[in-house]
């Protein structure tokens, strides 16, 4: 990296490109780049000193070609005048995979890959290692709430990696111990079908030097990597890592003893609620143990973990009006959450507000999305998020709403939504969506704290 002196980015305002862009913004780079929508992550940058522009405009590439890097997402399209430009006129041009590939070489990479879970257990790896002095950097797939971003830079020579499969991105990584939480199909616009997707788990497993932790029951063998195989679980005690006597509490945070090879390490206390959190710590705390954490240490962390923003995210909790955000956009995922939130307020009647993301992911598993939503008391469904993507003909959120079998359920305009709830009868409230439903958190806490007055 030390013949440029530039690093550009196109699609800086992605979650995984912000916090490279933060990491080499601190090593003392000229580090600017291009976002389709100005947010509250490219806000953030530009107050670091990062400029980014809104326009798809060449003038504001560094034109030294020599001393500038170039960087993207695959999520940009591909007649984006500045990728076409930057390619045309001979820039070294790398994805942001191959960077954070880079970046850890030389160091201990612990990672975590899977269809879900990966940026809880990675943040709370990264938030153990910190506090119990072990110390690490991290590049995050959401903004940790103990520290307010997704970058954490340290002098140990160890980083945490959230190792996405999107792209076969995480084949860049070369993990010295990594988790694999789940290998449920997703992202087949890329892969096509299940098994070369799970086959490009298993091409991850391949690269780990010392330890795979995968979860109990997904198909990782001894034939797939020259790894140890350990597996983990949130209570099956044929887990060499398991909750034994898992128990919530009133706020739905969950105490536990955690059976591990070498002994047990009584009395944990996740300081997140839901059981998805429970089973998301046990991963972090098998890896924490076989990099060398001492036990008591990983039980005093995971009791000060705040979580991550958008991951099971308690925004307003009274006996009578309760609201959580979460990012599940996958129908294991929004299985999961709901379970959860069913278990953080018991009794209560739900309402879930889902926003889909992607035509291609709604189109492959509508049936599946209208089976986990149909596990609401209502259902509040709006229109698809496309980020990247172009609009399928037939493909639209009705093809889940059809579906669905809640006892109540809704059809709505995004636009329409903040109309909608201010005459809507709330008890538990939840919205779920990877796109930009979480535009609305703000204005349906401050609705529903103005019920409260």
């Amino acid at each position: 990296m030390s013949k440029y002196s530039k690093i550009y980015f196109i699609g800086i305002g992605g979650i995984g490109m912000s916090a490279i862009a933060r990491y080499y913004k601190f090593k003392g780079y000229g580090v600017a780049g291009y976002d389709l929508t100005p947010s509250e992550l490219t806000h953030s940058l530009e107050k670091e000193g990062i400029d980014v522009h809104y326009t798809d405009d060449i003038d504001y590439i560094p034109k030294d070609v020599a001393s500038t890097l170039v960087v993207y997402t695959p999520a940009i399209p591909h007649d984006l005048k500045e990728l076409v430009y930057v390619q045309e006129q001979g820039y070294t041009l790398i994805k942001r995979s191959r960077i954070l590939g880079e970046i850890t070489k030389g160091q201990a990479c612990l990672a975590v890959a899977g269809t879900h879970g990966k940026t809880t257990t990675s943040t709370l790896i990264a938030h153990i290692l910190t506090e119990s002095g072990k110390g690490c950097s991290a590049f995050l797939g959401g903004i940790s709430k103990n520290y307010g971003t997704n970058l954490l830079i340290s002098h140990t020579p160890t980083v945490v990696a959230e190792a996405d499969e999107y792209d076969r991105s995480f084949l860049a990584l070369h993990p010295s111990i990594a988790v694999i939480t789940a290998m449920d199909a997703d992202h087949l616009d890329i892969y096509g079908t299940l098994e070369e997707y799970r086959k490009a788990f298993k091409a991850f497993a391949a690269q780990v030097s010392g330890t795979v932790v995968a979860k109990q029951g997904l198909d990782i063998t001894p034939a797939d990597t020259k790894a140890k195989i350990l597996r983990y679980s949130y209570a099956d005690p044929a887990s060499d890592f398991y909750a034994r006597n898992p128990r919530p509490d009133r706020s739905g945070c969950f105490e536990y003893d955690l059976v591990h090879p070498d002994g047990v390490l009584a009395g944990i206390r996740v300081g997140t609620p839901g059981w998805v959190n429970a089973e998301n710590s046990v991963a972090a705390a098998a890896v924490c143990l076989l990099h060398g954490v001492p036990p008591l240490k990983i039980k005093e962390a995971i009791g000060t973990f705040s979580g991550v923003r958008r991951r099971l995210d308690v925004q307003l909790n009274t006996p009578s009006l309760s609201y959580i955000d979460d990012y599940a956009h996958h129908p294991q995922e929004l299985s999961s959450a709901i379970s959860s939130i069913r278990n953080i307020f018991p009794k209560r009647k739900l309402t879930a507000i889902f926003q889909p993301h992607l035509y291609t992911r709604t189109r492959d598993f509508a049936a599946e999305f209208a089976a986990a939503l149909s596990a609401v008391d209502k259902l509040i469904l709006v229109d698809i998020y496309p980020a990247r993507e172009e609009p399928i003909p037939g493909v639209t959120s009705e093809i889940i709403f059809d579906r669905v079998t809640a006892p109540e359920k809704i059809l709505l305009k995004k636009e329409d939504l903040m109309d909608y709830l201010k005459n809507e009868p709330l008890d538990a409230l939840a919205t779920l969506g990877a796109g930009n439903i979480d535009q609305f958190i703000g204005p349906i806490t401050e609705l529903l704290k103005d019920r409260l007055k």
